[in-house]
């Protein structure tokens, strides 16, 4: 291999990061030379470049989203609510879900180069457009809510120690001079949401540089709360709801759950709904990879800065549930969710905490939704509808994404409460971890070989325990909210799905379905095949599939849930030409497959002749127990053919395109000449005796072989559609070998294969409604009643439904007989007059009343004397003559049976 050959990859490949040096994956669709270039004309493109290290990008922003409002405003409350062995157990059942997804991110994210979006980015690469589009959007909700979270938080702070008493009178030399209500709180909030809006529109960096300051201030008031339960002595506390005189007294909350009534609600708490409340600090842990595309190196700085950002949270919550419950009582934990200023060595610097963190948070899901509203947008998912959030400042800050997520935090305002929407919070992001999880899981199931993460300690297990820890939790804090958020999150899947254009990501589905579907086919034992369970494998050999659309749809509904292959040949050697002419030509093909909604394979084949060209794919086509087993053939003729295929490409030749955003799929297919060879109508690229060599070869080889005749005669759409009522649709089958005159059975292998077709057809919904009528040719001499009774019997053990028809053939026998003579019947009637053809093609005619929608005939074995091959097909052209749709069938291989 010569080092200009481009390394092709299903998922991911090796890239080089130009400033650093260092090999990273690249997470991409993409060759490593392509890959390449793009990175080249990123850096070109951008003048500024990412700049964020570990510590400022992930660490500080991990801790301030975590340490926010549960940290100072809601400690108190859950300890209150839960006791102490709730609390401690409620932080590890909360830790092990995110500590679970937390393994999954880190792997995600050293299995290839992030880019912005953080979680959703991760998402939607692993499992696609559809599961990343969906839970990007429930990602994003969850930021815009979490962001409007904190922010109530802070205005319920401020509140707490400026807004006046519920008497509208201000003790003297009071700072309680901030009027309260609804209005008012969401006035304050509104302010302070402005605020965060105009750090967000001057970007990341001074959000960066803010939440350093901010990140010193909280772990010095942190310090001062461990401090102060060493350092102050008990005192008598306030409370701001019945103005009641407590005494914080030293181990005085007993360790047991009571729960009582949130005052600021007025609702009765329990597990579910406290649980819901302290989820909301551990839901930051997504903070830094949604700062992925500020980060200098995302793949290195996510799983380090979060696994140190989540331990250092679950360290010190623990401590601080500890200490409160050592150290407080119960009923000013519960009255009380500003306690924390009023034990402090120093009140105000409590405060500040407060506000400093809370804002923060909040500003830091503002920016997290704003870059994920930005990558949804460029990703084109949703179309012209979030086009606008494309748009970027100078230096790369998305602040229409930025206006578009502060207005949705606006709106979430409108609920006034804190507690309210901690539930839905709390559920949204849940989803969004468990679909992390589910990401990772996928991605390691599908033993992909470009998956390999440098981060290796996850496995299936944590990943599948992190997805039902989710699942659980989400149903048991709010099965309605729950079941609400999974319904939305489908409805904008199947969106999607059916509105997006096809990316190049890559899909996950497929890696699980080629894991499985090798699985399985290995356990499919050719060896345990039983006729109780054949059905029809079908390679159909197509030369041009414009003048074979019917005959293509036909045999997808006589496949009857088998394989089904579309076959083509193309003569040419490769030692003759620069590249495989057949590669570019699959797209083709695989358009045609989804434009006539067939489920079909398409194998392609370069040969020296199509009679070679045949036999590959009969050999190759297929894998395991997945094998054709019939071969279908388009009928030799010199029909011309009709194109009923129309080709956007060779219109735009002659006639101008009306309409520019044309997107019907594109058929390179060449046109039609007038004759047709049996493959598909496209010239008479092989004689007679090489075509019924092909016949020949195939029943060598144990396959069952059909000719379709005057199928360029057959739509499906007006056949189906025009049966009034339901019942005039007709299916007509001669299974008796009408080229064997001295010969009326119609129980050997290949009658009874006629049979079985006829039947599979019959069992498809489009034709349920049709009747099967059976043509006995029998002579005068013979008992009529006698043949049709035990004909009929045969069908009733054979479970076939169909109408039995006597026709006698003495008139057409007679013909033959005068026309051969005694040396004819001697040599077993291989001589045919073109005389008896036409009588037997009359009377197949003359049976047509109503005329069939299709008619099955028996295809008689081609001769052993290569020889009498054009006679052979001459014959068979003279009896099928104008008879319509015509299959004409050889089986080999017992197909029925009567046991159970």
């Amino acid at each position: 291999m010569s080092e200009r050959t481009p390394l092709l990859h299903y998922r991911l490949s090796t890239n080089v990061n130009e400033q650093s040096g260092e090999h990273q994956p690249c997470l991409s669709g993409e060759t490593v030379e392509q890959s390449l270039a793009f990175s080249r004309l990123k850096s070109v493109h951008h003048s500024r470049p990412k700049k964020l290290s570990t510590f400022f990008g992930v660490v500080i922003p991990t801790l301030l989203s975590m340490f926010s409002v549960v940290l100072f405003l809601r400690i108190g409350f859950v300890v209150g609510q839960c006791g102490l062995y709730q609390t401690i157990a409620m932080f590890l059942v909360a830790y092990f879900i995110i500590s679970m997804t937390v393994l999954s991110v880190c792997a995600i994210s050293t299995n290839g180069a992030l880019d912005a979006g953080g979680a959703y980015y991760m998402i939607s690469r692993a499992l696609g457009p559809e599961f990343g589009g969906s839970l990007g959007v429930m990602f994003f909700l969850a930021n815009v809510c979490s962001s409007a979270l904190y922010i109530l938080g802070l205005v319920e702070a401020i509140v707490a120690t400026f807004g006046l008493p519920e008497d509208g009178v201000s003790p003297a030399g009071s700072l309680q001079v901030l009027p309260a209500g609804y209005w008012w709180s969401l006035l304050y909030a509104t302010g302070i949401l402005l605020l965060c809006l105009l750090v967000c529109l001057v970007g990341a960096e001074i959000y960066a540089k803010a939440s350093f300051l901010i990140f010193l201030v909280v772990m010095l008031v942190l310090a001062t709360i461990f401090i102060s339960f060493f350092a102050v002595r008990p005192r008598t506390i306030l409370l701001p709801a019945d103005l009641d005189m407590k005494l914080i007294e030293f181990i005085s909350n007993p360790p047991l759950a009571d729960y009582a009534v949130d005052y600021t609600t007025g609702t009765m708490m329990s597990f579910a709904t406290v649980f819901a409340v302290m989820f909301n600090g551990c839901t930051g842990i997504m903070a830094g990879s949604n700062m992925s595309g500020d980060l200098k190196n995302p793949s290195n700085s996510i799983p380090r800065g979060t696994i140190t950002a989540v331990i250092f949270t679950f360290i010190i919550y623990n401590l601080l549930s500890l200490m409160v419950a050592c150290s407080c009582d119960r009923i000013l934990l519960q009255r009380d969710y500003s306690f924390l200023r009023d034990i402090n060595v120093w009140n105000p610097l409590v405060t500040v905490g407060v506000y400093s963190s809370t804002m923060s948070a909040a500003m830091s899901n503002l920016i997290g939704a704003s870059r994920i509203l930005y990558a949804l947008a460029r990703d084109d998912l949703f179309g012209t509808v979030l086009s606008l959030a494309k748009k970027t400042s100078h230096n790369r800050n998305p602040w229409v994404s930025v206006l578009l997520s502060w207005f949705l935090v606006q709106l979430v305002l409108f609920t006034g409460k804190l507690n309210t929407i901690a539930s839905i919070v709390t559920i949204f992001f849940l989803l969004v971890y468990a679909a992390v999880d589910l990401a990772c899981l996928a991605l390691e199931w599908a033993s992909a070989p470009n998956f390999r993460p440098t981060f290796r300690y996850f496995t299936w297990h944590t990943c599948v325990l992190g997805i039902v820890g989710c699942a659980i939790m989400m149903c048991l804090i709010n099965a309605i909210y729950a079941s609400a958020s999974i319904a939305f999150m489908l409805l904008l899947l199947l969106l999607i799905h059916y509105l997006s254009p096809t990316s190049s990501w890559g899909y996950i589905s497929q890696a699980l379905i080629f894991h499985q579907v090798r699985k399985y086919l290995l356990m499919l034992d050719v060896r345990k095949d039983h006729v109780k369970f054949w059905r029809p494998q079908v390679l159909l050999m197509v030369s041009n599939p414009r003048s074979n659309v019917g005959l293509i749809t036909f045999i997808n509904d006589i496949k009857k849930s088998g394989l089904y292959v579309l076959g083509h040949v193309q003569l040419g050697d490769l030692d003759t030409l620069p590249s495989d002419p057949l590669q570019c030509r699959y797209d083709s093909w695989l358009s045609l497959v989804d434009h006539l909604n067939i489920k079909a394979f398409v194998n392609l084949t370069l040969a020296d002749s199509v009679r070679h060209g045949v036999q590959h794919l009969l050999f190759i086509s297929g894998l395991g127990g997945m094998r054709p087993n019939t071969l279908v053939l388009g009928f030799y003729d010199d029909c011309t053919p009709k194109d009923k295929l129309t080709d956007p490409t060779l219109a735009d030749a002659t006639v101008p395109t009306q309409d520019p955003e044309d997107k019907r799929p594109p058929y390179h297919f060449p046109a039609l000449r007038p004759s047709n060879d049996g493959m598909g109508g496209n010239g008479k690229v092989m004689g007679p005796q090489e075509y019924v060599a092909v016949i020949a070869d195939a029943m060598k080889m144990l396959k069952n072989v059909a000719l379709a005749r005057y199928f360029h005669q057959f739509d499906r759409t007006s056949t189906i559609s025009s049966s009034p009522g339901k019942c005039a649709l007709y299916v007509d089958v001669w299974p008796v070998n009408l080229l064997r005159p001295d010969s009326s059975s119609y129980v050997d292998t290949c009658s009874l294969f006629l049979l079985q077709l006829a039947c599979i057809l019959n069992m498809v919904r489009a034709w349920r409604h049709a009747r099967l009528r059976l043509f006995l040719c029998v002579e005068e001499g013979r008992s009529l009643r006698g043949s049709e009774e035990k004909l009929g019997q045969l069908l009733k053990e054979l479970r076939i439904k169909a109408n039995v028809y006597t026709v006698t053939w003495d008139q057409q026998v007679a013909l033959h007989w005068q026309r051969q003579g005694e040396a004819g019947k001697r040599s077993n009637a291989t001589r045919l007059s073109d005389e008896y053809l036409s009588a037997v093609n009359r009377l197949i005619l003359e049976q047509a009343c109503p005329p069939p929608a299709v008619r099955f005939l028996y295809l008689p074995h081609p001769p052993a004397d290569t020889q009498h091959y054009t006679a052979y097909l001459r014959q068979l052209d003279l009896l099928t003559k104008d008879l319509g749709p015509t299959l004409l069938i050889h089986g080999v291989t017992p197909v029925l049976t009567t046991d159970l």
